[in-house]
Formats: structure tokens, C-alpha cells, sequence
């Protein structure tokens, strides 16, 4: 199935592509590896899951968060590369915010990864790193890069 097939077929919606929040660009082609910039949990201007992981915000809430960070990274993809031209997922970096005593971040980073997956299919598996962070920008619980293959 493609990856629009897949989206339908799971109910996802891809969020309008986000603009840059400063002085870079959202997507950067190097040869065919394509770089995402930092995806948040914010869907057509709107910004959703703002506090700490563990504390303002759940772990199943974090999982939706990473999930809708995911569709942001899938629409920059697919407006500026085209799913047509992607080979593969190759890694992504995962950022996320917490409370001290909190620790369940592969839950939250499993939003992202199982989405990938789903529309991706097979080009969808990844490697991934985790890193807990004192804050992120507006406050977000979670933010997400990614990088990927690309036909040239």
C-alpha cells in the first residue's frame, strides 16, 4: 500500500507543513539524505501537549504527542521530497521534557516509531535516540528529527 493508502487506512490526517521558527529551513537535501528539521506536536498552527511528561502531561498523552509529531515530519516529506521518492526511514532523534521522577520515554518514542511503520511499511524502520532535555521551545513535552534516504 502507499503511504497515503496507509494514512487513510489508520485515520491519520497530515497537519499542514509547519514554518521554521528561525533562521533555517525545514528540510535539507544532501545528496540523497534529506534532513527534518525539529518537528513539534503542533497541528495547523495550533500547539498541543505543553508541560512535562509525568507531570502536565501523561505518558499515553506523550505517545500522542510523538504520533502527531511524526505526521508533521510525513508532511514536510510529502510536500517538499514527495513519498514517491523516499527509499527509507534511516534514524530519528527524539527529545522530550519531563518531570524528575519520570522514565518511560521509549513508550512516548513509540508513537513515532509505530507510525512510522504503519504508513511507511517496510521503508519505515528506524534507528532512534532518545534525549531528555531541561526544556524545549513553547514549552512542548516532545520534539522530533528525522532523516532519510531519497532517490536521486
Amino acid at each position: 500500500m502507499t503511504p497515503e493508502e496507509n494514512l487513510e487506512k489508520y485515520g491519520y490526517q497530515l497537519p499542514n507543513v509547519s514554518t521554521p521558527g528561525g533562521s533555517y529551513v525545514s528540510v535539507n537535501i544532501r545528496e540523497n539524505i534529506a534532513y527534518i528539521a525539529i518537528q513539534f506536536p503542533i497541528v495547523n498552527e495550533t500547539f498541543l501537549y505543553q508541560g512535562r511528561l509525568g507531570e502536565e502531561i501523561s505518558t499515553d498523552e506523550g505517545y500522542k504527542a510523538m504520533e502527531i509529531c511524526a505526521l508533521n515530519v510525513l508532511s514536510q516529506v510529502n510536500k517538499k521530497i514527495g513519498f514517491d521518492k523516499i527509499v527509507g526511514l534511516n534514524h530519528i532523534d527524539a527529545y522530550f521534557q519531563s518531570g524528575e521522577e519520570w522514565d518511560d520515554s521509549p513508550k512516548v518514542v513509540n508513537g513515532a516509531s509505530d507510525l512510522f511503520v504503519k504508513v511507511l511499511e517496510k521503508r519505515g524502520e528506524h534507528s532512534r535516540a532518545i534525549f531528555g532535555v531541561h526544556k524545549l521551545p513553547r514549552n512542548f513535552c516532545v520534539g522530533l528529527t528525522a532523516s532519510f534516504t531519497i532517490k536521486k
